[in-house]
């Protein structure tokens, strides 16, 4: 901003911002003092919708580089050589917290990237857990409800919380990683990120392809037990923020190595469970990690509320050479994100600097609504059009796949919620699962009805027998 005088919205200077013009020494108020009446109009809408889920967040700007070959398998220009670079920016958050909260919580983290490239921009909107609660966005609503404020109480409240859980065992695989040793990173450059859901990528001859997003952090894995968790939080809330912010201003900028699996279009079929299934992961022996790229992180925002709440991100949004995939909560993401967007920052919020496209130019025929800034001029808004407009490429951005059958989703040899929460149990060290142990008793624990414990305790069970019985002792302890 330019030195200079203060000045009012329409740029007059304010001769006096120190007191509001009264009728006379202490007499009323004028409403003819305009400078007062701005000020207080502008600061009682200072505030937007926060977001219902990550509401909490922290972000920064940076660059993705391709390190490897990728165009056997798709043809996005932002892919297509190695050693070619894309603006970035990166959005951290928290699931369940309001925009008040601590950072230091057991929560998911949102891991939501915009890669600014030259046929548009592309949004990776996933988290750092590869998998999910639920793999229907029908229950999105409900699941998320068990998370936020009691109508009644207030809180959130344990009862809640697993009652659904309990009844979605669906669930087990992603509450085993959330109480386990990764389930409160220490530091926002410390964890992993994922796209978690399956994607589709088409190369030049059209071939397609499934992909799975991984992001492993250069800076190497750093956790948080609950009691530094909670010492954290209570004394500084925004410490992820604050590591985040200052490690860049020291130039100590954090990265991630980017890989893929990928499987061929054909394996889907007859994969031994549904690949599109976001309760589960691809076990690498079967589809193996291959580096493509490396994600660096170098700039901070120079205004939060305009670059990172006012940021908005899109599974929907695409470029060509990659696509959605047949994952029911990918689809329900595909419109909620941005009819999310649209509610909270407005229709034009795809025209803020963050959020527009940098490598290229947004031409559309959409005009006018909340806060236009009237960029189109005079052109003509319709397609087609004889006077110069935009056309229509004819060339979908991904390919289409094949429906047919019953609307009844089709049945894989290892469809089953426990599988893979079981095989997660095994992987821990004894410490690891003793931690886990504790976490997941001290909520249960928490829990008022004997039923819903038990319903909770049983999905674990069906895990793993030991999971389940040490679990259950260690919630009968705490209860008494």
């Amino acid at each position: 901003m330019t030195q200079g005088p203060l000045t009012t919205e329409a740029g007059a200077p304010v001769a006096d911002n120190q007191n509001s013009a009264t009728a006379g020494v202490g007499g009323p108020v004028l409403i003819q003092d305009q400078s007062l009446l701005e000020k207080l109009a502008h600061f009682n809408r200072e505030r937007i919708p926060e977001r219902i889920v990550h509401a909490r967040g922290a972000g920064a700007y940076g660059t993705f580089t391709v390190t490897r070959d990728v165009s056997q398998w798709t043809r996005a220009a932002f892919l297509s050589e190695v050693g070619k670079q894309t603006e970035t920016f990166l959005r951290f958050s928290t699931v369940a917290g309001n925009l008040g909260s601590a950072d230091a919580v057991r929560d998911p983290r949102g891991f939501a990237l915009k890669f600014y490239t030259e046929e548009g921009n592309y949004d990776l909107v996933g988290n750092n857990t590869p998998v999910f609660f639920i793999k229907d966005a029908i229950k999105f609503p409900d699941f998320i409800h068990t998370q936020k404020r009691d109508p009644y109480t207030g809180s959130q409240e344990a009862d809640n919380v697993w009652d659904f859980w309990g009844l979605s065992p669906e669930s087990t695989h992603q509450v085993t990683w959330l109480f386990g040793d990764r389930g409160i990173p220490a530091t926002l450059r410390h964890m992993n990120g994922f796209g978690s859901h399956t994607f589709q990528w088409t190369n030049e001859a059209g071939e397609v392809f499934w992909v799975k997003y991984h992001f492993k952090t250069d800076q190497g894995i750093k956790n948080l037990t609950q009691d530094e968790a909670n010492k954290l939080a209570g004394e500084d809330p925004d410490s992820h923020q604050r590591d985040l912010r200052e490690a860049i201003e020291r130039g100590d900028f954090p990265s991630w190595t980017v890989q893929v699996q990928i499987m061929p279009e054909a394996d889907a079929a007859t994969y031994r469970f549904n690949p599109f299934d976001l309760t589960k992961v691809w076990p690498h022996a079967d589809y193996p990690l291959i580096e493509i790229g490396k994600l660096e992180l170098n700039r901070n925002p120079e205004n939060i509320f305009a670059e990172v709440e006012q940021s908005v991100f899109s599974p929907a949004h695409f470029v060509p050479g990659i696509g959605p995939s047949p994952d029911k909560m990918l689809q329900g993401r595909l419109f909620a994100y941005g009819d999310a967007h649209r509610y909270r920052v407005g229709i034009n919020a795809d025209h803020l600097p963050v959020n527009r496209p940098h490598a290229t130019e947004a031409r559309t025929n959409s005009r006018d609504g909340h806060l236009y800034d009237g960029r189109h001029k005079g052109a003509k808004n319709y397609e087609p059009n004889s006077f110069g407009g935009p056309f229509q490429t004819d060339r979908p951005l991904w390919q289409g796949s094949q429906v047919t059958g019953s609307t009844v989703a089709p049945v894989h040899a290892e469809d089953n919620d426990f599988v893979q929460a079981g095989n997660l149990y095994r992987l821990y060290s004894e410490d690891e699962k003793a931690r886990l142990i504790d976490n997941l008793a001290g909520f249960i624990a928490k829990v008022s009805r004997d039923d819903i414990a038990e319903r909770a305790i049983n999905n674990f069970r069906q895990a793993d027998t030991d999971f389940g019985k040490r679990l259950e002792a260690a919630v009968q302890a705490l209860r008494g």
